[in-house]
């Protein structure tokens, strides 16, 4: 979440910031003067307490010198009265500035495009040519029936629609895929290896800012103990320190999460209805930091590096943006998206981002360190990043790699995992 600080010492640029994202924060000014009324509340109450406490030592004095303390009583249940009833007062308006707070997304960084949507976004940069054909190319849900790798109709007998069962070397390629991306952050890239849980509970979902403003995309679990299906490897990744002080001399952390995630997908009715590009069900290769704040962008170009070196070696075409302030997601500063060629929509569509929330999601998961023992505690920065998402990268595999007589041809590196160089 946002520093309750800066918005006191910054609120206009605060709120011209966020504004670049669409919507009106102005919003912000009386979140503002809830927040001097609470502070003056509190130094009401001490007032008050102090006033209690000096009326009490009278008390004493009184008895000692045999007189009658009701009036010194009656004053000091009245200053009670009062400090409830501020007490009262003061307890609502923390409620209400931290929903508030949890409801405001991060602000954009000052040197991102500004716009509205996906149109906006800045091209910083193209590697490899789009793939082109001397045949009719198939769309991969087509070529994927051919092959007898992917089942949907099957899928959606068991779950329902956006879900979909491999089969045969279909699934061996999902697999190699996962092991590939981690093998590749792991030993090339130094990132240690987690698979955390696939349940998360609330608290978890509101430190990295899914709650509450996106609790219906949410796959709750029927049980008393406010748990949820995984939407991301974020998610569990960036909580492994939730409410902890880390040890500066460790950071940065650096970690390669594998996780089957789930999404109810919201709000994306009629888009991308056919194949595996969006479904409820999906794996994904996760690569998270841990950063003192100076280092934090300096990582995220290095992330940014890690996550286009698994196409490369794959050797499909892609590009990369930077997403424009009404493109970028809630607890984001700052994001670079790697789109990949896909020959059946004639476009790039995208494969991995990779952000940097600076301190919001820190603040909102209360994650700091101490760069002394006897220092003060400061918040880390966190970054994620897609490394990449697997069943969009068995997509462009598909797409790319596909033959005129209907067979895909493996790329070279992951036919060790796959034991063949050819999908027939």
């Amino acid at each position: 979440m946002l520093d309750i600080k800066l918005l006191r010492d910054q609120l206009e640029e605060c709120i011209e910031l966020l504004q670049r994202r669409g919507g009106d924060f102005a919003y912000l000014r009386d979140l503002v003067d809830k927040d001097q009324r609470r502070r003056d509340i509190i130094g009401e109450v001490e007032q008050v307490k102090a006033k209690r406490n000096e009326l009490s030592k009278q008390i004493g004095q009184y008895k000692r010198e045999q007189k009658d303390p009701k009036e010194l009583f009656e004053q000091i249940n009245g200053l009670g009265v009062g400090v409830k009833e501020l007490e009262k007062e003061l307890k609502q308006l923390e409620d209400d500035i931290h929903h508030t707070l949890l409801m405001t997304p991060n602000l954009p960084h000052p040197d991102i495009p500004v716009g509205s949507d996906e149109e906006d976004n800045r091209e910083i940069k193209k590697v490899g040519a789009p793939t082109t054909f001397d045949f009719d190319p198939l769309a991969h849900w087509d070529l994927a029936v051919n092959l007898d790798i992917l089942d949907f109709e099957r899928a959606a007998k068991i779950s329902g629609s956006r879900f979909t069962v491999y089969k045969g070397l279909g699934a061996r390629l999902e697999r190699a895929l996962i092991n590939f991306m981690t093998d590749l952050h792991a030993f090339e890239h130094g990132y240690t290896e987690i698979i955390p849980p696939y349940i998360v509970n609330g608290d978890s979902m509101t430190a990295t800012g899914q709650f509450p403003k996106f609790k219906e995309d949410a796959f709750k679990v029927v049980d008393e103990r406010d748990l949820y299906l995984n939407p991301t490897a974020e998610v569990p990744t960036i909580n492994l320190y939730r409410d902890e002080i880390l040890d500066g001399d460790v950071l940065p952390l650096r970690y390669v999460a594998f996780t089957t995630a789930f999404r109810q997908e919201a709000g994306s009715a009629g888009r991308d209805t056919r194949g595996i590009i969006r479904q409820h069900q999906f794996n994904k290769v996760e690569l998270i930091k841990f950063t003192k704040p100076e280092d934090s962008y300096r990582e995220l170009d290095e992330m940014l590096a890690h996550s286009e070196r698994v196409l490369q070696l794959l050797n499909l075409p892609y590009r990369v943006v930077t997403l424009c302030t009404g493109d970028l997601g809630f607890s984001m500063r700052k994001t670079y998206d790697i789109e990949v060629w896909l020959p059946s929509y004639n476009t790039y569509r995208e494969i991995g981002s990779i952000s940097n929330a600076e301190d919001y999601q820190a603040r909102r998961g209360n994650i700091r360190f101490k760069r002394t023992r006897d220092s003060k505690a400061e918040f880390v920065h966190t970054l994620n990043g897609s490394g990449l998402a697997v069943g969009r990268t068995v997509v462009a595999i598909l797409e790319n790699f596909q033959q005129a007589d209907g067979t895909v041809l493996v790329p070279g590196v992951l036919q060790p995992y796959m034991k063949t160089n050819i999908i027939k």
